[in-house]
């Protein structure tokens, strides 16, 4: 009986452990992007150190390598990738769709500090938000668009 007790309690305190040490305080701007079903809400904290956190993670532990790329996109762009502090909020979708969120949100709290890097942000796309999402299952098909097999006789 007092072996699962001790296995909650070491799961408890790795949880605790994992979180990260850097908890932002003061006055933040706050925006959401989005992709397909992912939803990104990202708080902006300027006199920052480049830090961003995603889910209670660094960016680099929460996603691979492309994706972490794929979202520092406009920070690169605007070259705000020391001075500024990220926490985002991500749910829903696969992680292609976060990192694409995230960058969404991203673009958005930066127009919202400094309205001048809107047209180096919209030609790129940036701000955009693709509303492309999966087509539902209509009924007497098998899939959105897959009719099931037709036999003459």
């Amino acid at each position: 009986m007092t072996e699962p007790k001790k296995k909650t309690e070491a799961v408890k305190e790795t949880k605790k452990a994992a979180a990260p040490a850097t908890q932002f305080k003061g006055r933040y701007i706050e925006a959401v992007g989005k992709r397909k079903s992912a939803i990104a809400r990202v708080r902006l904290y300027q006199k920052g150190e480049g830090i961003i956190t995603v889910n209670g993670m660094t960016l680099e532990e929460y996603l691979t390598p492309t994706f972490s790329n794929i979202s520092l996109v406009p920070l690169k762009l605007t070259s705000h990738t020391k001075d500024l502090n990220f926490s985002v909020l991500v749910s829903g979708g696969g992680k292609k769709g976060q990192a694409d969120a995230i960058r969404h949100g991203i673009s958005r709290t930066l127009i919202e500090l400094e309205a001048a890097l809107r047209p180096t942000l919209k030609a790129k796309g940036l701000l955009t938000r693709d509303s492309r999402i999966k087509e539902r299952k209509k009924p007497g098909l098998k899939k959105a668009r897959k009719a099931p097999q037709w036999a003459k006789r």
